[in-house]
């Protein structure tokens, strides 16, 4: 297993220094879902939730919250994000919203917890659109399936 980069030679975490990695292309793509009862994901469907458009909502909340990753992630950097593409799917056999991200920059560092973010910022966005409705939702399936790019290389799950 290799040494965790965020922590230095005491054991203090510190923001790793990638000042001597060349910029590359990168790429990152992360899913999730959030999972409700049919009669909320018709809802959802119809257009007819009391806050409004959900899923644009949620797509937008995604997006930024892919912006704002190294706001809320202590050791993440502030990367020059060039793409940030969210896919919210209805999806009745779970009953509810499959989330998936794709982030791209041309950086010294991945983009895997932006991609992150964005699904659970859209995942979260939606749970508070349709609580009122429904208290139960369930948020969860949350991963990286893709990232390219920089000296580890690919790295993709089925």
């Amino acid at each position: 297993m290799a040494p965790l980069t965020h922590f230095d030679a005491q054991g203090h975490a510190h923001m790793v220094d990638v000042s001597d990695k060349p910029a590359t292309d990168r790429i990152a793509t992360a899913r999730g879902h959030v999972r409700m009862t049919p009669e909320t994901l018709e809802i959802v469907m119809q257009g007819t939730a009391k806050k409004g458009d959900v899923l644009g909502v949620a797509r937008l909340a995604g997006i930024m919250g892919a912006k704002k990753t190294a706001e809320l992630i202590p050791l993440c950097h502030p990367l020059p994000i060039t793409k940030v593409k969210l896919d919210l799917t209805p999806d009745p056999g779970l009953p509810g919203v499959r989330v998936e991200a794709t982030v791209k920059t041309t950086g010294q560092t991945g983009v895997e917890m932006e991609a992150l973010t964005a699904v659970s910022t859209a995942c979260l966005t939606i749970y508070d659109m349709l609580k009122a409705v429904e208290r139960t939702m369930e948020i969860g399936g949350i991963a990286v399936t893709l990232k390219d790019g920089g000296k580890s290389g690919r790295f993709e799950t089925a």
